[in-house]
């Protein structure tokens, strides 16, 4: 039975996850980003590293997520794995929306917003031509996964 037919898409185990996700961040680190950052290309997504300021502690957090860009912006999506619960990064971001990301060539500065309406539609549907499992992924998680479009600051 294919998902399209009802059946629910399995995920690693959150552990598996979690571990991949670290060791991603730490090969990139070990690299200075020329094996972990890579650009969007055709029908793929990108990977970027994405600094935000912690909420509560105010220190940095950096993290990697994958992204597509629509014009000047950057496009991501606070899934978390597709588990329930925000991800730190955006729970982070909402309370301090200004960050930088890291594209490979150094860092820029952004500027994070959800988008709402027709421009979260139209971006949903575009991560959709890159993944067709996305809505059956989303349909795991209880709340709506937020797309977010990090804006250049000038």
């Amino acid at each position: 039975m294919s998902e399209k037919h009802g059946r629910v898409p399995r995920l690693p185990p959150r552990w598996f996850i979690r571990l991949f996700w670290s060791a991603h961040r730490r090969l990139d680190r070990l690299t200075s980003g020329r094996v972990g950052l890579w650009r969007p290309r055709g029908n793929r997504w990108g990977t970027l590293r994405l600094t935000t300021t912690g909420r509560r502690t105010g220190r940095q957090h950096g993290v990697i997520v994958a992204y597509l860009e629509d014009g000047p912006n950057l496009t991501t999506m606070a899934m978390n794995g597709w588990a329930d619960g925000e991800p730190a990064w955006w729970l982070n971001l909402q309370a301090h929306p200004d960050a930088s990301v890291d594209l490979g060539g150094g860092p820029r500065r952004v500027r994070a917003r959800a988008a709402k309406g027709d421009e979260r539609s139209r971006m949903w549907a575009r991560w959709r031509e890159v993944n067709a499992r996305l809505d059956a992924y989303a349909a795991l998680r209880s709340s709506e996964t937020a797309v977010v479009i990090l804006e250049p600051m000038t």
